[in-house]
């Protein structure tokens, strides 16, 4: 009978130690794994932050003042080499009469005319052509040599383009620029770049790609918000601005 309590305690005692002897083991082995391996770690962080950021990778959609050819390539009667959207979004078509397209990418548009055009022909195919669109571009605004709106064309990066606005004025605060990304006619997603740490690295591998309808935002400096306020110009001297 005493050995079975004792069997008993032992078995109670290993349910109760083990998990803490786990959970300390893997503890200990997350910090080693930190201590060990702290780029692979950055790095892991930094890229699950940038998933975060997401992409707009979206087909360019037509608005109003936008035009573009139509043609068919079995039924040439019907082609028109100029349809322009109407500010109420609306085009005039030959044979259909008006309809909405605003809102619309170029596929979509085609399978619209398909469809439009199905109730009088059989099986039309139909291609259309951009002719006049609005061209892509990225705002910049803030602390900047020259706010504005700027075409992008190519690939961009966000110091390129504070450099195509004219650089940073002197109130900027490099380490707080602000890259605001449209992601729905609703939402947009905002993403702080400390460029001054960025380019004192040279790490310029995370200088992130613009995209169209970016706005890149630079804020002014702590010390251009309270100069106005300073009594002497003298202490400018031992500030540093950002």
């Amino acid at each position: 009978m005493q050995a079975s309590r004792q069997s008993s305690l032992m078995t109670l005692l290993l349910v109760l130690v083990l998990p803490v002897t786990v959970c300390g083991a893997q503890s200990d082995a997350a910090q080693d794994a930190k201590q060990l391996y702290p780029s692979a770690m950055a790095n892991a962080s930094r890229q699950a932050s940038e998933q975060q950021f997401a992409e707009r990778n979206s087909r360019y959609k037509i608005g109003a003042g936008d035009s573009f050819e139509i043609s068919f390539e079995l039924t040439p009667e019907f082609n028109q080499p100029a349809v322009t959207v109407q500010p109420d979004g609306f085009i005039t078509l030959r044979g259909i009469g008006d309809l909405k397209v605003d809102g619309q990418t170029v596929p979509e548009l085609k399978e619209t005319l398909k469809t439009a055009y199905g109730r009088i022909l059989n099986d039309p195919i139909i291609s259309v052509v951009l002719k006049d669109f609005e061209k892509p571009y990225f705002m910049a605004d803030g602390q900047v040599g020259r706010p504005g709106k700027y075409d992008l064309r190519g690939s961009v990066t966000l110091t390129q383009a504070i450099a195509m606005a004219g650089g940073f004025t002197e109130s900027a605060k490099h380490s707080q620029v602000l890259l605001f990304r449209r992601v729905s006619d609703q939402w947009m997603q905002a993403k702080i770049i400390n460029v001054k740490s960025m380019e004192k690295a040279g790490v310029l591998n995370e200088d992130p790609v613009i995209h169209p309808g970016d706005m890149v935002f630079v804020p002014k400096n702590a010390y251009s918000k309270i100069k106005p306020y300073i009594p002497t110009s003298s202490i400018g001297t031992y500030i540093k601005p950002y």
